[in-house]
């Protein structure tokens, strides 16, 4: 089967409903190749629930997606040959080492000379000095690293990052945020789903938020900053933060929120 020329991430009209519950209700949205995406929600808004449907794990109940031209419902063997899908918390054994984790993988794909796979590897996350210590003796980031370059086992064209700083120190973080410039500075699409305002700014070529199951906006940092006009304090304007403009379009006006803890305090 050909591969067809177009976007790595083409999403149209995707729903999922758990009971009562309307997970997603028509998302549409597409991610260039080479490129950084990030899906910014809140908890609960869909995200992870989409990524396991772009990764073949879930069915939608409507809608369609393609994932380097290839249909997630119909064409799920050649989906999860051509991704790697990295969820909230690092999926790496404690008791081997960061070497040992890697060959692991690269043996469970039948690749050639995993030994080579995983040093190279090793060398490209800046690990190769803690490649033969057990992973339990990794601080945070490092263990984030192992485990996105334990997805990089056999050169995915796509990779999901879920919320992959969750829990992390503030350092932890910019190390994995180093990390996924890497990947995309190499070709490997990223979508990337965060609730951290500051990660997509930092992150994302383009941003999508979703809420309440569906996409409310979508488009590059510029473009959702332009949305808000400038504030004035003082007779000096400034641009919105990416913080306002995502409290604007859920509904929540960061500066009544500040009014409202105000008055709390005061009674």
């Amino acid at each position: 089967m050909t591969i067809e020329t177009g976007p790595a991430i083409s999403v149209r009209g995707i729903a999922k409903s758990f009971g009562e519950v309307d997970v997603l209700r028509g998302v549409d949205f597409d991610v260039a190749a080479g490129s950084i995406f990030a899906l910014l929600g809140s908890n609960g808004a869909g995200k992870t629930t989409l990524v396991r449907i772009l990764s073949t794990l879930l069915p939608a109940d409507g809608g369609a997606a393609t994932v380097v031209g290839f249909d997630t419902a119909t064409d799920a063997d050649e989906v999860r040959r051509a991704i790697s899908l990295t969820g909230q918390f690092a999926a790496v054994d404690d008791v081997l080492s960061g070497r040992e984790n890697l060959v692991l993988v690269a043996r469970l794909r039948h690749l050639d000379d995993p030994g080579t796979i995983a040093d190279a590897l090793l060398a490209r996350f800046e690990l190769t000095e803690a490649g033969g210590r057990r992973v339990a003796t990794y601080s945070g980031g490092m263990r984030r690293r192992l485990d996105i370059a334990m997805s990089l086992v056999g050169d995915p064209a796509v990779i999901f990052l879920d919320e992959p700083t969750t829990g992390l120190d503030p350092e932890a973080r910019i190390e994995v945020w180093q990390t996924v410039r890497e990947l995309a500075s190499h070709g490997t699409t990223v979508l990337l789903t965060t609730q951290y305002l500051d990660e997509a700014e930092q992150l994302a070529d383009r941003i999508a938020i979703l809420h309440e199951g569906v996409i409310i906006q979508n488009g590059t940092l510029a473009e959702l900053i332009a949305l808000l006009p400038p504030a004035r304090v003082e007779y000096v304007e400034r641009k919105p933060s990416l913080e306002e403009v995502f409290l604007s379009l859920v509904g929540r006006s960061p500066a009544s929120s500040v009014d409202e803890s105000t008055k709390e305090d005061r009674s």
